[in-house]
């Protein structure tokens, strides 16, 4: 019986282990003998390596001759002699000496070198230069139109009425015309209506418009030079109305017009203040004289002054220190610069003060100091492009007589324009 059982244990463990390999074998992928597999021709593979070699050194070759072609335009713009990029073949992909056209042979990367460079003989013109762009007053006195645009507006649209003449002084005065100057300009506006009968508000901005440019015309607004060389310009004004750098900008306009420029750095007190001028001079391509820090402004001014003789220079521009109006002894010492300027070989043919236009009313006061102390010949008034009272060019004018010369309406170095009374009202309306 143990037999039995044990023959029968034995039979299942075969019948197990028989039926894994079958299974085995069936999951095992049929693979072909080694000597039935297909494979790539020998020649196939020999063609595939090599059209990938070629291909490489055309990559290769096309890299090269775009750089070689783009140094080649860059040794041109400098004005180098031009390396004229060459293919391995010798080829240069450009026009022979004798101006035949590329062969038919010519790839794809010598007719890209072509197009860069068509003939290495050709001369490559030079960049034009930029011609600045003049300032417009319209474009930039958007501020002074705003304190003006809403009566005038309304005053278009209504009858004249003693309402009207209210508005409009309160605007005229609101964008610093002054007081008194805006009186006489109404009551010689209110004579011209009674006059002519005019009864629409559009007929008296017209009126207006008219009488603004006859008030602001008949003035000297030209820069003067001496009738023998060199010329000087005196700066004045109070500290932080943008002297220096009115000074530099002037300088611009000088040299542009063919003109030698010495510059004197007379503030030698403000901190910095020579500095700033000799940058400027750097700038611009003037020559800059200055002295010792905390030193006499006026031998400052006078070495510049001998400077500008010995090398024959047009103009002399000289910096002075920064003066409060109120100061009596500050005053009488910008004098003695006046008058030390005068005793070398220059003459002063200007005085041109300085003003910030945001001051308003207040550069009236300094305006009427100044004049006493050095005879003004003019006003430069800078930051008209940021303020909203324009109208101080009236009441200096109309008070002072003293002509405004030159204006600022902006930061750059060609922003500073010779005032036009006819575009400035102009753009006061617009």
């Amino acid at each position: 019986m143990e037999i039995l059982l044990l023959a029968a244990f034995l039979a299942v463990i075969l019948g197990v282990t028989a039926g894994l390999v079958v299974k085995r074998r069936r999951r095992l992928p049929l693979e072909p003998p080694p000597e039935a597999r297909v494979g790539l021709p020998e020649e196939i593979k020999q063609d595939v390596a090599q059209r990938k070699a070629e291909m490489i050194d055309r990559i290769e070759e096309r890299e090269r001759l775009e750089r070689e072609a783009a140094e080649a335009v860059s040794a041109a713009a400098a004005g180098e002699a031009i390396a004229v990029p060459q293919g391995a073949d010798g080829a240069t992909g450009l026009e022979g000496s004798a101006g035949s056209a590329p062969t038919a042979e010519a790839g794809p990367n010598e007719e890209l070198v072509s197009e860069v460079l068509p003939d290495r003989h050709q001369e490559i013109p030079a960049e034009a230069p930029t011609v600045p762009v003049k300032p417009r007053f319209r474009d930039r006195l958007a501020k002074a139109r705003e304190k003006l645009a809403g009566v005038f507006g309304a005053l278009r649209r209504s009858k004249i009425d003693d309402e009207t003449w209210e508005e409009l002084e309160y605007a005229l005065i609101g964008a610093d015309v002054g007081v008194e100057a805006t009186q006489e300009l109404l009551d010689h506006l209110r004579e011209r209506v009674r006059a002519e009968g005019m009864t629409e508000g559009s007929e008296l901005l017209d009126a207006l418009k008219g009488e603004m440019k006859t008030r602001l015309s008949g003035y000297d607004r030209e820069l003067h030079h001496a009738e023998t060389s060199p010329s000087v310009w005196l700066f004045v004004g109070v500290n932080g109305v943008g002297k220096t750098t009115t000074i530099g900008k002037v300088a611009k306009r000088e040299i542009d017009a063919g003109r030698t420029v010495v510059m004197a750095a007379g503030d030698t007190f403000r901190a910095a203040a020579a500095e700033q001028l000799e940058t400027w001079a750097d700038r611009v391509g003037a020559e800059c004289v200055r002295g010792n820090e905390g030193g006499d402004p006026s031998a400052v001014i006078y070495d510049a002054v001998e400077r500008a003789a010995a090398i024959n220079a047009d103009v002399v521009l000289a910096d002075t220190a920064g003066r409060l109006h109120t100061k009596v002894n500050l005053m009488e010492e910008l004098r003695k610069v006046r008058r030390v300027a005068e005793k070398g070989a220059g003459t002063v043919s200007e005085v041109l003060l300085v003003l910030d236009a945001t001051t308003g009313q207040n550069g009236l006061v300094q305006a009427q100091q100044f004049t006493e102390a050095v005879d003004l010949t003019g006003v430069v008034l800078t930051k008209l492009d940021g303020s909203a009272k324009g109208g101080i060019i009236f009441a200096i004018q109309e008070k002072l007589g003293i002509p405004v010369k030159l204006v600022g309406l902006g930061e750059t170095v060609d922003d500073l324009v010779p005032f036009d009374p006819d575009e400035f009202v102009e753009a006061l309306f617009a």
